[in-house]
């Protein structure tokens, strides 16, 4: 088979760090779709030498991606691309390279899909199960959001801050895990949003509609909180989409000279 997976330059200071170094690269080549699934990696001399690595860090590194359900390892065989219903797609790594991809669209669009049922649901329950330190949490995330209207990061994490809350808000261990495993990935989507939300006029709707959310939990009015809740992931789905396609006409453009 064509060796079709790129090796990355990275820090050889120390065994780990040669190992992260196999990772990210052939990661990234069968997220890519440069070695689809079923199909063999090359074999352990031949990932080694590319990389100048010995074989025990390209084990390991095959360790790694093999617990991410990227690949399958066959002893005497060979590793083996595993069918994409078989990849951890919250994976942090699996999350941040479809996006390094150019892939990174249809997921976002599927953790909207997912957040659309999760979040109301997070939200009905944060409204009777708050405690006091996470009614602190949502205030300053939403104070937060409106001192950094004009700090594009600043707002995403402060939003992305808000979400969080939520899900912590709700104490259901679930909730917790899949915001924590999302998070990384959630605040590009959010910085990606932004890119709809022209004037700080837009961006304020978004706080006041985010601290509606936070005034139904106050209250203790949990079917208000979730239909609320709901509204803020579709708003976000739609600017999200209109960024997107934006982006996606730029870059069109930009392959065409214009």
């Amino acid at each position: 088979m064509e060796n079709t997976y790129e090796p990355l330059s990275g820090s050889r200071s120390s065994i780990r760090g040669l190992q992260k170094t196999v990772i990210e690269g052939i990661g990234r080549t069968i997220i890519g779709g440069r070695i689809l699934p079923g199909e063999f990696l090359p074999t352990e001399p031949e990932i080694g030498a590319s990389y100048n690595v010995s074989r025990t860090s390209v084990r390991e590194a095959m360790r790694v991606l093999s617990a991410k359900g990227l690949v399958e390892i066959r002893q005497k065989i060979g590793t083996r691309v595993q069918e994409v219903e078989n990849w951890n797609i919250f994976d942090s790594d699996i999350l941040r390279w479809h996006q390094e991809e150019g892939r990174g669209d249809e997921v976002m669009l599927d953790l909207i899909e997912i957040r659309q049922i999760l979040e109301p649901a997070a939200a009905k329950l944060a409204a009777s199960r708050a405690n006091m330190d996470q009614h602190r949490s949502l205030k300053l995330a939403i104070q937060t959001m409106q001192e950094e209207l004009d700090n594009p990061e600043g707002f995403a994490k402060a939003d992305l801050d808000f979400h969080l809350a939520v899900y912590a808000a709700s104490q259901n261990s679930f909730l917790l895990q899949f915001g924590s495993v999302v998070g990384d990935f959630l605040r590009r989507v959010f910085m990606i949003q932004q890119q709809a939300l022209r004037g700080r006029d837009a961006l304020e709707l978004d706080v006041q509609l985010h601290n509606e959310v936070y005034e139904a939990i106050n209250r203790g009015d949990g079917q208000l909180a979730s239909e609320t809740m709901l509204t803020v992931v579709l708003e976000g789905k739609n600017s999200l989409i209109k960024a997107l396609k934006t982006n996606t006409g730029a870059a069109d453009s930009s392959r065409r000279g214009e």
